[in-house]
């Protein structure tokens, strides 16, 4: 059995969704909020140096982390094309581009804005550098939107591309902001959030965050 370490609604949804897509038995470990608590710092870093989240204990005992490696790797395990296309698919080189620039690129911007003070000291210079780093984001979604073909992030084929957007567009700027601006991740965000393989584990996550959708 797998072992999640996670938050409702934080980085961790990314790969309980994908666990639940697959049918994999898990065991979910609620973490406390590591902005507020330095106890629960603590606690994950035992597992995990940097205490973030997902942090992933497979089924033999070795830790995984970092979403994007957790989502090729659980491809493999189960030996599935659904998530991740194979390498004959002519959009495998788009797909590990664009994952790898969420990871790389758009999720350290909520690392470094969530709680500015981790990085800089001073409420002024906090609050610009949060707006700088927030505004940052917003250019990166903006050349995803570019490169998004529609129905999906990749077209036709659905992928963990349209799980990270449908979860991370819950959070700044907020679904009202891609709606108006970024309408083919938009798009393809509602559409993955509504899919049938994902809505048990989806209203977990989210079912009571009315918020994020403005």
């Amino acid at each position: 059995m797998y072992r999640l370490f996670g938050r409702k609604g934080w980085g961790s949804a990314l790969t309980e969704l994908q666990l639940g897509w697959y049918g994999l038995a898990y065991r979910f470990d609620e973490v406390g909020d590591l902005f507020a608590s330095e106890e629960a710092r603590q606690e994950l870093a035992k597992i995990n140096p940097v205490a973030q989240l997902p942090t992933l204990v497979l089924p033999d005992g070795a830790v995984m982390t970092e979403s994007a490696a957790i989502t090729l790797y659980l491809a493999e395990a189960v030996g599935s094309a659904d998530l991740v296309p194979p390498l004959a698919d002519p959009t495998r080189p788009a797909f590990l581009r664009w994952l790898v620039f969420i990871v790389a690129n758009i999720y350290p911007t909520f690392t470094f804005a969530d709680d500015p003070a981790r990085f800089v000291t001073g409420e002024d210079a906090q609050k610009a550098f949060r707006e700088n780093v927030d505004a940052y984001a917003i250019r990166l979604w903006r050349m995803m939107e570019d490169a998004a073909v529609g129905p999906w992030f990749l077209g036709e084929r659905f992928s963990a591309i349209d799980i990270y957007l449908a979860v991370m567009t819950r959070w700044r700027p907020r679904r009202a902001w891609f709606a108006e601006n970024a309408p083919r991740l938009s798009a393809s965000a509602l559409a993955a959030e509504a899919h049938p393989k994902l809505a048990a584990v989806w209203a977990r996550n989210f079912a009571e965050d009315p918020a994020a959708n403005s």
